[in-house]
């Protein structure tokens, strides 16, 4: 496929989107022609991603000194510890504030590098390549990075925007269709907040999108870039506008920290849970009609999308659930802020409730 460049300008950098597919083995023509120097680089490789990518970038890059930290991502290494780790080599290995990390991987190995990056001598060159859907389209735009922490997912973090992200096709390749349907949760949620006929077009075509079919995984990557990269120009650092892309997101993450960030359930599989908490939520306080909700529903049930929350919980987890809902970032209060729809196209953000309100909610729905 052609390759396809999206850029993006915020008030702190400037920055391209390359979109294609084999980009690996071209990786040093990318980084030239987009003005990006340094001598040396550390990659941060996530310890699944097949080895005949990492040997393209590494031969690709053979007039650089390149050195190689193999990271196992989960979320449970999602944490201080390892960004340490990857600052000690920095250290050992003298680099200056122009050289460079390049992320290769997934959103947690891209939030681990990135954090560091922000974090060495105040700021280090930072390149990304995400290799999930998740990551493509949406972990990798927008220079959110962090950790987690034994009280909560990403409160430890900070905004710090890429120098450049070349998103290859070729890395979904090798993915499970597991981690696919993860990613396509964050598609699904791009099109809900901005785009009643991106929607349209994911409801038509959702067996091709997710069996990687050209040209339509590239029509769901770039149209998903395209709405994160119009609100994160907004809104650089979630002041406003940028809160929508937490959508189910506030759900979602409780979840996750009340699994122990478990295997059963990975972040993806969490959000598209959480947005159909929110959804239903919605739905329930006379915001979103009920045919506008069905529509949704269907196409997530449809889709062999992740629907069952009383596979993993129970009553008796509600105040576990809770009591990280009421710790999440993006609580001004003691109480607990949603972001809702509407209609398709329309979401709502900065409503907030109280963990009584929450509870009664959850516990109805969990019933149900």
């Amino acid at each position: 496929m052609k390759q396809i460049k999206l850029n993006i300008k915020t008030k702190t950098q400037k920055y391209p989107i390359i979109i294609g597919s084999n980009l690996t083995s071209n990786i040093s023509n990318i980084i030239r022609k987009n003005s990006i120097n340094f001598r040396k680089c550390l990659i941060v490789v996530d310890k699944n991603i097949p080895k005949k990518f990492i040997f393209n970038i590494k031969k690709s890059l053979k007039q650089k000194k390149v050195y190689i930290y193999f990271f196992k991502a989960n979320e449970i290494n999602k944490n201080i510890n390892y960004v340490n780790k990857i600052l000690e080599i920095l250290l050992k290995k003298n680099f200056s504030r122009d050289d460079c990390i390049i992320s290769v991987g997934g959103g947690i190995t891209g939030d681990v590098s990135g954090f560091a990056a922000s974090l060495f001598k105040r700021g280090l060159k930072f390149i990304n390549l995400p290799t999930t859907l998740l990551s493509q389209v949406d972990s990798s735009i927008g220079g959110k990075t962090g950790v987690n922490s034994k009280y909560g997912k990403n409160l430890i973090g900070s905004f710090y925007q890429p120098n450049l992200v070349i998103t290859d096709i070729q890395f979904l390749k090798s993915l499970s269709k597991r981690e696919i349907i993860c990613g396509y949760g964050e598609v699904l949620k791009h099109s809900l907040l901005s785009n009643k006929n991106f929607f349209i077009f994911l409801n038509k075509n959702i067996k091709k999108v997710l069996n990687l079919s050209t040209p339509f995984i590239e029509k769901a990557i770039y149209e998903s870039c395209k709405i994160k990269k119009k609100v994160v120009e907004k809104d650089e650092n979630e002041k406003g506008l940028r809160k929508i892309l937490n959508f189910g997101h506030t759900f979602a993450h409780a979840y996750e920290a009340s699994l122990g960030y478990s295997k059963r359930l990975n972040h993806g599989e969490a959000v598209i849970l959480g947005m159909k908490t929110a959804l239903n939520f919605s739905l329930k306080n006379s915001f979103l009609k009920k045919k506008e909700y069905e529509l949704i529903v269907n196409h997530i049930n449809n889709a062999g999308l992740p629907s069952s929350l009383n596979k993993f919980f129970s009553i008796k987890d509600l105040n576990k659930i809770l009591s990280f809902m009421t710790k999440d970032k993006k609580n001004n209060s003691s109480k607990i802020n949603l972001i809702l729809l509407k209609k398709i196209g329309s979401p709502i953000f900065n409503k907030e409730y109280t963990k009584k309100n929450i509870n009664s909610f959850l516990k109805n729905y969990l019933i149900n």
